[in-house]
């Protein structure tokens, strides 16, 4: 018997679509994640991006458990003397919803080429509308199977 090593090039692609709305923000990303890398195909090689696209609508309306809200801070420093800036989620989710979901996937997947190459196939949009009709993305059940 031998070992199957999938090829990039030859692996198809689907598109999904995931509703944030009153989810939980990692269970969301988690399974973000998850389908960006391609771990729940039978192909999947670690090395090689395997996965597929993954839409992410209503970004603004994820939900965080706890007093996450107001107790989570993210950090950024610019590198420069007094460059550091941080801001809580209820700041972030004002100004820039995408980032939350964003952020947390992206500390799910790889740090390397790889990763990089993985993040890309993910869009993050705040509202229910997306550009991505003609693709014909198929809706993801968090908690359950795919549709």
């Amino acid at each position: 018997m031998k070992t199957f090593s999938a090829k990039a090039s030859e692996v198809p692609r689907k598109w999904w679509v995931i509703d944030a709305r009153d989810q939980v923000l990692g269970q969301v990303a988690v399974k973000a994640a998850n389908l960006l890398r391609g771990k729940e195909k039978t192909i999947f090689t670690p090395h090689v991006d395997t996965g597929d696209f993954v839409i992410v609508i209503n970004a603004e309306k994820v939900r965080l458990t706890g007093k996450k809200e107001e107790q989570k801070s993210y950090m950024s420093f610019s590198g420069y003397v007094g460059g550091h800036k941080s801001e809580n989620v209820r700041a972030r989710r004002g100004r820039h919803p995408e980032l939350l979901v964003e952020r947390a996937v992206h500390g799910m997947i790889p740090h390397n080429r790889l990763g990089r190459a993985v993040y890309r196939k993910l869009k993050v949009y705040r509202g229910e509308s997306h550009p991505h009709a003609a693709q014909q993305p198929r809706v993801v059940k968090l908690g359950g199977k795919q549709s």
